[in-house]
């Protein structure tokens, strides 16, 4: 049975889940008090709860008034592979207005969603990028990546130059343990002890494939659209960047209303939302763990 969990874990989001806050906003109606930081060559990471239709589309609305207001960032989308980058501008050349198309290409397989994510939620962002004809970055690191991290370590998916180049070659125990921490909690406490360091190490990959394509993309400005796990200053991908590229960013959490975790103190402004419904995660772990 706890062979199946380690199997099995990362089917579970591995990004379930300090700067000077700018405050808490209520969702509601904007424009968000914050909306004039999202210019320029900033380095905006938006975060979400996966499933909470809600701040989907209040981050919407605020990259469209962004874009209106003549922002033209890059969008790096943590939905799709970096591996996927390739059918992502494929895509693009046949059909450059055709988010459904560009979908169907490069994240879906016999109609489904390669990663499992819900992609309602995520196309009119696509749609967008494509609408102004601003780079769609393909973000993170794969599952498959992931899993060969969890068995193998950082030297099965990266060489020695990209792992210095992401700074993975540079001990981090204090995120390290933060990381299993948060990784433990997020899966209820139902994963094997042994497994949580490797489980952790993937994080903080994905943190880091993530903040190199920021880097690598984000002269004109660029926006990250991640959980919330991601977008958190204290532990997520801003801590992967030098001093001069951390003043860039801005990151913005939308949080559940009466859920602590992460915290809004992660964030520079947070935006927060009723809680979606949605079946108790840790009893649906329960289950799996007593199959």
């Amino acid at each position: 049975m706890r062979r199946s969990i380690a199997r099995g874990a990362l089917l579970f989001a591995l990004a379930t889940p300090l700067a000077a806050l700018c405050g808490a906003v209520d969702s509601g109606s904007g424009p968000f008090p914050w909306e004039d930081r999202l210019r320029g060559d900033a380095i905006v990471l938006l975060g979400e709860v996966h499933d909470n239709a809600v701040q989907h589309r209040l981050r919407l609305e605020v990259l469209r008034r962004a874009f209106a207001a003549g922002w033209r960032p890059a969008i790096a989308m943590e939905q799709f592979d970096r591996e996927q980058q390739v059918d992502i501008e494929r895509a693009r050349m046949e059909r450059p207005l055709d988010a459904e198309y560009l979908i169907e290409k490069a994240a879906t397989e016999r109609g489904q969603s390669i990663s499992g994510w819900n992609w309602e939620y995520y196309r009119p962002y696509v749609a967008l990028a494509l609408q102004y004809g601003v780079p769609l970055l393909a973000a993170n690191l794969s599952r498959h990546d992931a899993q060969k991290i969890i068995e193998l370590g950082y030297s099965a998916v990266f060489d020695d130059s990209t792992e210095h180049l992401l700074g993975l070659d540079r001990q981090r125990p204090e995120l390290q343990v933060v990381q299993e921490n948060e990784i433990d909690v997020g899966h209820c406490h139902a994963l094997p002890r042994e497994l949580l360091p490797a489980m952790a190490r993937t994080q903080l990959a994905r943190d880091a494939v993530m903040a190199g394509v920021l880097r690598e993309h984000g002269a004109q400005g660029v926006v990250l659209l991640a959980g919330d796990g991601h977008a958190r200053r204290d532990i997520g991908v801003p801590t992967w960047f030098d001093p001069t590229t951390l003043a860039r960013v801005f990151a913005v959490g939308f949080l559940e209303r009466g859920d602590r975790t992460p915290p809004a103190s992660a964030f520079d402004a947070v935006v927060i939302t009723d809680a979606a419904p949605r079946a108790d995660p840790c009893a649906t772990l329960r289950r799996r763990e007593k199959s």
